[in-house]
């Protein structure tokens, strides 16, 4: 069972990526978005909810936009998918749902939290500024092309 991220934290990683390319400046989830040729409906959503988390500043009105909250190099990766995935178990029983008839008897819960729990160790071991590495080439690839 591969371990799986939503379009919504995908989307959130990638503003945060575009985000740390722009830094200190400002830019706006319809900008985000236009660059990387997806919905601004969906990053708008993506927007407000990583502020909500406390990564980004969103200031509205003319001259706002989106920065992000502090520097890059103190924003984890494990960090931010965790906030977006809080409601959002590998398997039902881990959150709310017990209805399983095999959940007392069954040998699937330990293997399953061990997995995700690797898979947030990895991301752990990264932040923003660790993937945002390749500065030019990112920069470039966001920029609109004229």
């Amino acid at each position: 069972m591969p371990m799986q991220l939503d379009k919504f934290t995908d989307y959130a990683l990638r503003m945060l990526v575009a985000l740390a390319m722009r830094a200190p400046e400002r830019a706006t989830a319809s900008a985000i978005a236009q660059a990387y040729r997806i919905s601004e409906h969906h990053m708008a959503k993506v927007a407000s909810q990583l502020a909500r988390e406390g990564f980004v500043i969103s200031e509205r009105g003319r001259g706002g936009g989106l920065t992000l909250a502090r520097d890059p190099a103190q924003i984890n990766i494990g960090a931010v998918v965790r906030a977006l995935k809080a409601d959002s178990p590998v398997v039902a029983c881990f959150g709310s749902d017990k209805s399983c008839v095999i959940m007392p008897a069954c040998g699937l819960r330990t293997p399953l939290q061990r997995a995700q729990e690797a898979f947030f160790a990895v991301l752990d071991e990264y932040t923003l500024a660790d993937v945002t590495t390749s500065r030019a080439g990112l920069s470039a690839l966001l920029t609109p092309q004229t």
